[in-house]
């Protein structure tokens, strides 16, 4: 049975300070969850202080990229054995807002999620459709260009260590919600994809989140889809109670 995991993903919010407040309490009303794989997602800069706080704890650190070199004349990025050295046990790759503002692509994300699992680092990759990609039916055409591009040349070995997220990016900070009859439809499509690019056994054991405008109120009826294996959350992470609230919901 796949174990729910819920992942906050704090985007560009939270200094060293407030994010090591937020945590604190987070890790007081999440302390007796053991169901849930609970994933903090602070940037770079408070990675250190988050660490320390949530070490033997029933909460993992999670980074929002990784560069695919070890180290050299790359200013501005960060490493896989960099971010491993803090404790981080996670790493967002291709979210919609990289690829929206800063250029990533498949290829891009195939090169990261392969330098993180060099490292030992888990995966939490981004796929989903555009607002007017929905609207002109290309929603799974999409779906099937990014899964190609962003997995190829893995092993099943390699995929089954590697968390999905379905991300409608029309849903993501607006407000708006797919249903969750939208939502286990894209799921189910992207299991069976992974069916047909590696083995049935793969397809069923990776994970796949749903994100866009997760809510306390929204995601039991989420995680009751077959196919949904949890959440990447946005805004509703950055403040402990409604990010507890939403992973006790999950729980049940």
């Amino acid at each position: 049975m796949r174990k729910i995991i819920i992942a906050g993903n704090w985007k560009l919010n939270k200094t060293p300070r407030e994010a090591a407040v937020l945590v604190e309490e987070l890790k007081r009303e999440v302390l007796d969850i053991e169901s849930v794989d609970i994933v903090v997602c602070p940037p770079f800069t408070a990675l250190d202080e988050v660490s320390d706080i949530v070490l033997d704890t029933n909460i993992f650190l999670g980074a929002q990229n990784v560069y695919w070199q070890d180290n050299g004349a790359f200013t501005g990025e960060v490493s896989a054995p960099m971010l491993k050295d803090l404790g981080v046990k996670y790493v967002i790759i291709g979210h919609s807002e990289r690829r929206q503002y800063f250029g990533e692509t498949d290829e891009t994300v195939n090169k990261r999620l392969r330098a993180a699992l060099t490292h030992g680092l888990t995966p939490l990759v981004c796929i989903g459709e555009n607002l007017a990609e929905r609207e002109a039916n290309k929603t799974f055409d999409v779906i099937r260009q990014q899964c190609q591009g962003s997995f190829a040349n893995l092993t099943d070995q390699e995929m089954q260590k590697i968390v999905l997220a379905y991300e409608p990016v029309w849903a993501i900070g607006t407000g708006k919600t797919a249903t969750p009859a939208q939502a286990q439809e894209v799921h189910a499509f992207i299991r069976q994809l992974l069916g047909k690019l590696f083995n049935s056994q793969t397809a069923q054991w990776v994970r796949i989140q749903y994100g866009g405008s997760v809510t306390p109120e929204n995601i039991a009826a989420l995680i009751a889809q077959p196919d949904i294996d949890g959440a990447l959350v946005g805004g509703a992470s950055l403040k402990a109670p409604s990010f507890a609230a939403i992973v006790k919901a999950a729980k049940k």
